[in-house]
């Protein structure tokens, strides 16, 4: 299987990074970590609607791009990245769905695991849960997220399960508000998964260049640090776990099978959170400071491994597949 990228989705990469990097760099990032999860840009969330973020896989007929997985998967990958805020997987699979979504006019959160992101900020609730201002309310609860840029409630109840594997009729969403439903555990959506993959890869491969910078100009006893092995070790290990994330996300994104995205989802979990340990630990004491952004990648990739079903749930599907397979 080949996964080098072709010119047009190096260009797409490169295209929704530039546009990241000029809207979401160091100062917005710790504006928004000010903001505590509150107040979502929505003038950027508009802006990554325009520039088709969301209507990226729809066909070209309902105004999107008509691309595919492979494609979302790069966009993602490059939002995980620069920690971009906000339900961006919940808003990006109800394009096409829910009115305004494709656009960045709605902002589409949805329910994973009983946990609820941004729930105070969004217009809509995929799959019937609700929010804070009627129906339900009493019974959403706010919950210290150890992620300042990921604010969640917790949705008490289980969700029915619809004919896509998602819960409740296929693509409903609800208004904010509207009552909860109740019913068996949804299993977990494999896009979910793929996506959220896809943006634990982004973090870890920006924890690791930003060790491995760290580690070319911090000097310590007359030389770069990185000239040590211990922490050659450490950014040489961090590598290692980034590109086989990598290549089980882009295969995953290639077949779309859900053993494949379980697998991807186990591999990039496991980069995003050891990476950004090692990465504290290349910066020492600096990393562990709140002026650093180090933490705030831990933080996010802590958050994320609840995302889509946790990580039992995917190392059990695997593990079924493995057994079904021997019984064969």
């Amino acid at each position: 299987m080949d996964f080098q990228l072709t010119e047009d989705q190096r260009a797409l990469r490169d295209g929704v990074r530039a546009l990241l990097a000029g809207r979401f760099g160091p100062e917005p990032l710790r504006a928004a970590v000010a903001r505590g999860g509150r107040g979502l840009d929505r003038a950027l969330w508009r802006e990554l609607g325009e520039a088709g973020f969301f209507s990226l896989r729809l066909p070209e007929a309902d105004g999107g791009a008509g691309l595919g997985l492979p494609e979302a998967v790069l966009a993602f990958e490059e939002a995980g990245r620069v920690l971009l805020p906000g339900p961006l997987v919940a808003t990006h699979l109800a394009a096409g769905e829910v009115p305004g979504a494709a656009t960045g006019e709605t902002v589409v959160t949805a329910v994973y695991g009983g946990l609820v992101e941004w729930l105070d900020e969004s217009d809509a609730v995929r799959d019937g849960a609700w929010g804070p201002a009627a129906g339900g309310a009493a019974d959403a609860v706010p919950l210290t997220s150890v992620d300042p840029l990921t604010p969640l409630h917790r949705v008490p109840g289980n969700l029915p399960t619809g004919p896509t594997g998602r819960a409740g009729p296929a693509g409903r969403a609800g208004p904010v508000g509207s009552p909860a439903p109740t019913g068996p555990p949804r299993p977990p959506d494999p896009l979910v998964t793929l996506l959220t993959a896809a943006e634990q890869l982004g973090n870890a491969a920006r924890t690791c260049e930003t060790a491995v910078q760290h580690a070319r100009t911090r000097e310590q006893f007359g030389q770069p640090i990185g000239a040590f092995q211990a922490v050659k070790h450490l950014c040489a290990q961090m590598l290692v776990r980034v590109e086989l994330a990598r290549a089980a996300v882009y295969a995953a994104a290639v077949t779309a099978d859900p053993m494949d995205i379980a697998a991807a989802r186990l591999l990039a979990d496991d980069a995003a959170v050891r990476g950004a340990r090692d990465c504290l630990q290349v910066h020492g004491g600096m990393g562990f400071t709140w002026e650093s952004d180090v933490h705030l990648y831990l933080k996010r990739a802590w958050v994320r491994t609840r995302r889509g079903g946790t990580v039992t749930e995917s190392e059990e599907l695997l593990a079924a597949d493995l057994l079904a397979g021997a019984g064969r």
